[in-house]
């Protein structure tokens, strides 16, 4: 670990500006508190603060410790899943009222990034690379019904030859272009948050882990130097949860995801390698994610696992990935290897909700949280000033508990993606 208590990462080695919060060690009193410093806990946070209330958070260890500052930075369209199968699941009306929802979450970081003057690396456009023959047809399909059904004439079916001019893999049989999803450095997203938090009076606490919390109005929440009585919590956690609240823990898995930052590749082999600076991920269902910083290095998360701890060597267990798609990089340095861990549901939607009337949560992402955590932030801050219409649409969303609860998750798990992962290899 570097940077007191974060990661090694690229992300830290080229923040802008991590600045250090205290320790929780009194006794306060707010409007909200907010546990977690993550997109989802510093956008609920900041949008409070802005309506007026008297927000604390407290984060457990620096401001984007977590997923939120490790994540690959792709910002995509729609949800998780996609309109097809979100139309399959619930309906033209509700799918289509999802597709707004992550219109108008894009748009949140767009503004969020223009008003705070947040140095973060935005970029627009985004591929998706088809990696199997069987799914040949899906992206014209589906931009096709984006274009009719959701007046979205942003995206592109590309062929073979279109998608590896784009990206230069021998692995992609297809294309699907989205010129209006985007890309982003995502912990100078989270700092860029946290400062505009600050500024609108937020009052952040780090190395302060909340122990517990009272059910009761007002609610009384633990740390081991200090309490804060608030009117409202807002849970942040995501794959962080854990023992805090069980209630909501065996709707999510933790489930940790690694990547990699080679060394500069210089402006023309980076080019040769993707010609435009898209985010990209492949069609598989443990996915490959990449796109090149400003700086002109590869960013490659691949592979991931379900337990508690990292691999011994993240290098050596993600560079495989890399080499698979890109084999011209055999020769390139990688500089930098994390990990992080994110949480999924088990239909990969989001969960969103409340405990008790003053107790909020959002979590379960699954893979698509850049944006959508900072939408969940947003509609929770919403719902908090008694305007809960966009939240009670997510928190309507069916969402199971894992088989075994807490407990037994994890070998269920296991067994679930082995059988995905096989099926990408066919």
């Amino acid at each position: 670990m570097t940077q007191a208590g974060y990661p090694d990462s690229y992300y830290v080695a080229t923040a802008n500006g991590l600045e250090e919060h205290p320790e929780l060690t009194e006794d306060l009193q707010a409007d909200v508190c907010v546990i977690g410093g993550g997109f989802t806990g510093l956008s609920a946070a900041l949008n409070l603060a802005e309506r007026g209330y008297k927000v604390v958070l407290l984060e457990a260890e620096r401001i984007g410790f977590g997923a939120s500052g490790r994540n690959g930075g792709l910002i995509g369209s729609g949800q998780r899943k996609d309109v097809l199968e979100m139309e399959q699941a619930f309906g033209l009306e509700t799918s289509r009222k999802f597709w707004d929802f992550a219109e108008d979450a894009k748009a949140e970081i767009r503004e969020r990034v223009a008003k705070h003057d947040i140095k973060c690396d935005l970029q627009r456009g985004q591929l998706v690379g088809i990696h199997k023959k069987s799914y040949i047809g899906w992206a014209k399909e589906l931009s096709d019904v984006l274009a009719e059904r959701y007046d979205y004439p942003n995206t592109h079916a590309l062929s073979q030859e279109e998608a590896r001019a784009l990206v230069n893999t021998p692995t992609f049989v297809e294309g699907f272009l989205d010129d209006d999803a985007a890309h982003l450095h995502p912990l100078n997203f989270a700092l860029g948050l946290a400062r505009a938090a600050r500024q609108a009076g937020v009052q952040i606490f780090e190395n302060s882990r909340v122990t517990g919390y009272t059910r009761t109005d007002p609610a009384l929440v633990s740390t081991a130097k200090g309490t804060v009585k608030a009117s409202f919590i807002v849970l942040g956690c995501n794959g962080y949860l854990d023992k805090l609240e069980r209630k909501v823990a065996g709707k999510i898995m933790p489930i940790n995801n690694f990547m990699i930052a080679t060394e500069p590749l210089g402006e023309e082999r980076a080019k040769s390698v993707i010609s435009k600076r898209l985010g990209v991920h492949d069609s598989r269902f443990v996915v490959n994610y990449f796109r090149m910083s400003e700086d002109h290095r590869l960013l490659f998360g691949g592979g991931e696992n379900y337990r508690p701890s990292f691999p011994k060597d993240i290098l050596n267990f993600v560079r495989p990935y890399m080499l698979k798609l890109f084999p011209q990089l055999s020769d390139v340095k990688v500089d930098y290897a994390w990990g992080g861990t994110l949480s999924v549901t088990v239909n990969r939607l989001p969960h969103l909700g409340r405990l008790e009337p003053n107790l909020f949560f959002g979590h379960g992402f699954s893979g698509h949280g850049v944006s959508t955590s900072v939408f969940a932030g947003k509609i929770m801050a919403e719902a908090i000033a008694g305007t809960a219409e966009r939240f009670d649409v997510f928190s309507s969303l069916p969402i199971h508990t894992f088989p075994g609860g807490t407990m037994l998750r994890y070998p269920g798990m296991v067994l679930g993606m082995l059988f995905f992962s096989m099926k990408d290899k066919l």
